[in-house]
């Protein structure tokens, strides 16, 4: 895990790595063991390879270790916001709008696919424009050339093909400690299939055809602590999307996505259920982008993703005034943050208790000088932002983590 990186607890980079095709519905087993998330070859003719010797490649040392910064996507507060943080590997100066342009369309197509699109408002991107003095990274054929570009990016990272790595040191100081939570993404100048997820550093390769969905898939590893949906994964059921149990064991014992049992797919693919899966772990649903490239998030999976979310960003900014004592009959404000689409978060108000209407229909503010209220007597005013989405099921975490208040004490 990356200083400041609220990824979850690293359980194996093995456990992490992509090596699937978008295409490709079935499940295919490499030829070795992987120990890896493994859905199947890419499309097209796949030549075998003898596993290169299992050494780590450190990053370039000479590299400065700090790069020009820009924002791409400001969404507000850094400390009430997830920061992504996108970095290049193996871009030399004259390549850097090649860079630029793939890590344009990685963060986009990301906020393709939900919750992200909803709840984009919940993350500041960042683009930092690292210079390489060499072209590319280590790639497949070259395994056995040491190629030192500034993150130290390689594939055939602890013997597997398409795991793609980074030096996470190196990333971090080139990311630089920002405010808030952070997630680091590193492209590599490579079109070769791979990528990373659930490690301090999220990889892809900025080249690959498949980059945008590589990017769906290893971010719900990093941010959601999803596992592997396909026949050939590990057989470790500790993630929220994969269990030991079947459906009357989840529902008698109410563990694991038992709250969604017969609910309706998002990809109309059949409902929740427990899907056994080659590897004897069950999965939510027939198919999903953890399963497959360039599906959807199961709904266990989607709401896996908000709870992480929830529990490193607010649902609210810093209400005006501030919360406490007031003088006088001010309007008073809340900040709820802004999802995209017509459903918001829902903000209600009381007044000592007691519900009150804003006279506005904006119910983010009430104009406390149109309430009757007795002179010389204290009043409290509490105003109430909830997230009330139905990808929730969990009614504890949304009343913890998905539902903030402010009150404020009126006096004279």
């Amino acid at each position: 895990m990356t200083p400041g990186n609220p990824g979850p607890v690293m359980r194996t980079a093995a456990a992490l790595v992509l090596a699937a095709a978008a295409v490709l519905p079935a499940v295919l087993e490499l030829a070795s063991p992987a120990p890896s998330a493994v859905i199947g070859p890419p499309v097209g003719p796949v030549t075998d390879r003898a596993v290169p010797p299992n050494r780590p490649r450190a990053a370039d040392l000479r590299a400065p270790g700090a790069a020009p910064t820009v924002d791409l996507k400001l969404s507000g507060d850094p400390g009430n916001r997830i920061t992504l943080v996108l970095l290049g590997d193996g871009y030399t100066d004259a390549q850097q709008p090649l860079f630029r342009d793939q890590a344009d369309r990685t963060w986009r197509a990301l906020l393709e696919i939900e919750p992200f699109r909803s709840y984009q408002s919940f993350f500041n991107i960042r683009r930092v424009d690292v210079v390489s003095t060499v072209s590319g990274i280590a790639e497949s054929e070259s395994a056995g050339r040491s190629t030192s570009t500034p993150l130290g990016m390689h594939f055939w990272c602890e013997g597997t093909a398409r795991l793609l790595c980074a030096d996470e040191n190196a990333t971090a100081r080139y990311a630089g400690e920002g405010e808030g939570p952070q997630y680091l993404i590193a492209l590599a100048n490579s079109t070769e299939y791979g990528g990373a997820g659930g490690t301090g550093v999220t990889t892809l390769a900025g080249g690959s055809p498949d980059a945008g969905r590589i990017i769906q898939h290893e971010i719900g590893h990093t941010i959601g602590d999803l596992g592997d949906e396909y026949d050939s994964a590990p057989t470790d059921p500790d993630y929220p999307n994969l269990s030991t149990a079947d459906a009357d064991e989840m529902r008698r014992t109410h563990t694991k996505w038992w709250r969604w049992l017969d609910a309706p797919s998002p990809d109309g693919g059949g409902p929740v259920g427990a899907y056994r899966s080659a590897n004897g772990l069950y999965r939510p649903t027939p198919d999903s982008v953890m399963r497959t490239l360039g599906g959807t998030y199961n709904l266990p999976s989607r709401e896996a993703i908000l709870e992480q979310i929830y529990r490193r960003v607010r649902p609210v900014d810093a209400p005006e005034p501030a919360a406490g004592p007031v003088d006088g009959r001010p309007r008073l404000a809340v900040h709820p943050l802004p999802l995209t689409g017509p459903r918001q978060l829902r903000v209600d108000w009381t007044v000592d208790g007691q519900p009150v209407e804003p006279t506005a229909a904006d119910r983010t503010w009430l104009d406390t000088s149109t309430l009757a209220l007795a002179p010389g007597r204290k009043t409290v005013v509490t105003a109430t932002v909830r997230d009330t989405t139905d990808w929730v099921r969990d009614e504890a975490f949304r009343d913890q983590f998905m539902t903030r208040t402010a009150s404020w004490t009126l006096t004279g």
